[in-house]
């Protein structure tokens, strides 16, 4: 798809039948630079104890930062890959939805840079996250 060939819809059409829509994330804002998403907190998504999962909180920031990096590039041209992802979990939820926004800290013709910051809804912050994607040429 070329840039321009993104929408909301589009968006969240593509994520079915994926590991993104089986956590229920929906992206709700796409523009360049700038990606958010909710994700319920229930039994996909929690641990155990009955707490939203560290690894669902990583999938989500993932999540908006890959879709950041894909409508930016040409995907007939270019594949796009996760391959770092640093959090900090500074509080929890149990129930309800948590809010992700991406921000683009660095755009390289390789990589791009991008901090995560996922939310309650009562405005607390969740998790903060850095992640890397790589931008590779089709082969």
């Amino acid at each position: 798809m070329r840039k321009s060939e993104f929408s909301l819809e589009k968006i969240n059409e593509l994520n079915k039948a994926s590991m993104v829509s089986h956590l229920g994330i929906r992206i709700t804002h796409c523009s360049e630079g700038i990606v958010e998403a909710t994700m319920p907190v229930d039994e996909r998504t929690q641990q155990p104890l009955g707490f939203l999962h560290g690894g669902a909180s990583l999938a989500l920031a993932e999540t908006v930062a890959s879709i950041g990096s894909l409508v930016m590039a040409d995907t007939n041209e270019y594949h796009i890959f996760g391959v770092q992802v640093s959090a900090n979990h500074t509080n929890t939820a149990r129930t309800g939805d948590v809010y992700a926004k991406a921000t683009l800290i660095n755009k390289s013709k390789s990589t791009h840079v991008w901090n995560c910051d996922i939310s309650s809804v009562t405005g607390k912050l969740i998790s903060t996250a850095r992640v890397t994607i790589a931008i590779v040429k089709k082969k």
